[in-house]
């Protein structure tokens, strides 16, 4: 990459777990000319050390303080990186699960939208109904067996991955949404792009959201 290349395109994906975000970041990566970094969830706490995980993936409910003080540095550090990769020419996809359903407030994805003020930043959220979350749960993948809570006879939908789905698109602010229920990844992935052809609206979701308080 030469210094003289414009800054590179971001995307965040932000949904619950199995709601399509890291096949479609995937499917980005594929379809899409130039390079297309991913620096998502897995791929940051595949740099964690054990003991702090699951780091950026903490759940909602507050379950962990012991490890809510790292959170934000964490998320700091990423967003760091996203603005460094993006500055010097690389496209970045990122699929994350903000919310702020920590043991107290946090602030965290108002904090990571300040630190990409100035580079063209699409948001979009990415959605799935309940039900298909479940089905997607039972399904096992390589390197994520029993990684997912899954349903019970007495219990069709934990309570963890209800409050996923109630926090992580608080306060839904995105510049695209996209079920992927209705959606194939490659679907997905083409409507990202005739959006990014388009253009970002102005101001943009991450704009917004790091103009509030």
């Amino acid at each position: 990459m030469s210094k003289e290349n414009p800054a590179g395109q971001i995307v965040i994906l932000n949904g619950a777990p199995r709601s399509g975000k890291t096949t479609l970041a995937r499917a980005i990566q594929q379809q899409f000319e130039g390079p297309w970094m991913n620096l998502g969830v897995d791929t940051y706490n595949a740099a964690t050390p054990a003991r702090y995980l699951p780091g950026i993936g903490l759940r909602p409910g507050g379950e962990r303080p012991d490890l809510e003080e790292l959170v934000p540095f964490f998320y700091a550090a990423l967003y760091e990186s996203i603005a460094i990769h993006a500055g010097l020419g690389l496209n970045v996809v990122a699929d994350l699960g903000h919310h702020d359903a920590y043991s107290r407030p946090l602030g965290i994805l108002t904090d990571c939208a300040r630190r990409l003020e100035g580079f063209p930043v699409l948001f979009v959220g990415v959605l799935c109904p309940l039900d298909v979350i479940m089905k997607r749960r039972d399904i096992d993948e390589p390197g994520r067996e029993n990684l997912y809570e899954r349903a019970t006879g007495e219990v069709p939908v934990p309570e963890a991955v209800r409050r996923w789905q109630e926090e992580v698109h608080r306060p839904g602010i995105y510049d695209l949404e996209l079920d992927t229920s209705v959606l194939t990844p490659d679907e997905c992935a083409q409507a990202i792009r005739r959006q990014l052809d388009l253009g970002i609206a102005e101001p943009s979701a991450f704009e917004r959201i790091a103009a509030s308080r």
